[in-house]
């Protein structure tokens, strides 16, 4: 009787430390690193570069960026962001740098040409898009450049009015993209969107830079000459992920559909409920204390309707390896009963 329960003790053990652990952290190390989003309506600079083509782009202004700083940043076309902005945005990026966030990666973004693709755009009512490949909770704030604003010279925050024209805290997810309305200003010929994505589950920052031409006021022969601006096609962001270098900085991957396909893998690891059953409800308890250190649990909390933390995906590795330790000892109280 009792070398059937070392046996079985031993098997469960066995079970949990070489079957789920490697298989959680398998589903960790393999967990897509992307990034998290751009502005597509009207579209960013970066995202209608990437959008003709990182190798061989169309426009002028576009070539001229790859030829700054390469096509690198073009595929990483979802990332230009500040790690711990917290709100500083204004304060720790330099006149001159406000499209690549002061990065030297996305140098190539703060051309000053009056050539860079642009989105026709009218005063009034609008509804912008901002595609979101790893959402999160935070506040989007949109700017646009003052009357008088010559794209010919470098960006600086005096050249963007005081106030953002809109602002919106967490709005809805539709598609894998936020969309949220704003009243665009009067204005006239050719302009700049700005925006500050900062996020309220970490102190970090994104920033976009979309070119726009207003019809308004005569500007229409200058609207019909600009090159034409458009965001990237799903297929085509899909099609360039793998050339992505962006990664999440240590905050993990925050996309529910991988959370919840790495978690599902790391249940399927323990098997169904016979030997394994014990081992998971044993560890359940304390799994909410898996927490890597120096992060938040809810760092990585989607914005829209999911809600997922990636953290479930660390505390099922941490799971397995705690009813590993739980089985073995049990393991030993077996033996020491004989």
């Amino acid at each position: 009787m009792h070398a059937r329960r070392r046996k079985a003790a031993a098997r469960i053990a066995t079970v949990a430390a070489f079957g789920v652990t490697p298989l959680a952290l398998t589903a960790l190390a393999a967990a897509p690193a992307v990034a998290h989003g751009s502005m597509t309506d009207p579209v960013s600079r970066v995202a209608a570069c990437f959008a003709e083509g990182p190798e061989n782009p169309k426009s002028a202004a576009c070539k001229a960026a790859v030829a700054a700083s390469g096509t690198q940043a073009l595929y990483d076309w979802n990332g230009v962001n500040i790690a711990n902005a917290a709100g500083k945005s204004k304060e720790i990026i330099p006149d001159g740098k406000l499209c690549g966030a002061g990065n030297d990666k996305y140098k190539g973004l703060d051309l000053a040409r009056a050539d860079w693709p642009a989105t026709r755009l009218t005063s009034g009512n609008r509804t912008f898009h901002y595609k979101a490949t790893a959402p999160h909770k935070g506040s989007f704030e949109l700017y646009v450049t003052r009357d008088g604003y010559d794209p010919t010279k470098p960006l600086k925050w005096s050249d963007l009015e005081s106030k953002p024209f809109a602002k919106v805290t967490d709005p809805r997810l539709e598609n894998g993209a936020y969309v949220f309305n704003g009243v665009v200003p009067v204005k006239s010929g050719r302009h700049l969107i700005y925006s500050i994505w900062q996020r309220s589950d970490s102190p970090e920052a994104f920033y976009t830079c979309s070119d726009v031409v207003f019809a308004e006021g005569g500007a229409g022969a200058e609207a019909s000459a600009a090159p034409a601006a458009s965001a990237p096609s799903d297929e085509e962001i899909t099609d360039g992920a793998d050339k992505s270098s962006v990664e999440h900085g240590g905050h993990g991957d925050d996309d529910p559909k991988t959370q919840a396909t790495a978690t599902a893998a790391a249940a399927a690891a323990a098997g169904t409920k016979s030997d394994t059953a014990g081992a998971a409800e044993a560890a359940d308890g304390s799994a909410g204390a898996a927490e890597p250190a120096g992060e938040s649990a809810n760092l990585a909390e989607t914005g829209g309707s999911d809600s997922t933390s990636y953290i479930a995906v660390g505390g099922a590795a941490t799971l397995a390896i705690g009813a590993a330790a739980l089985f073995a000892s049990v393991r030993r109280r077996t033996a020491g009963s004989r």
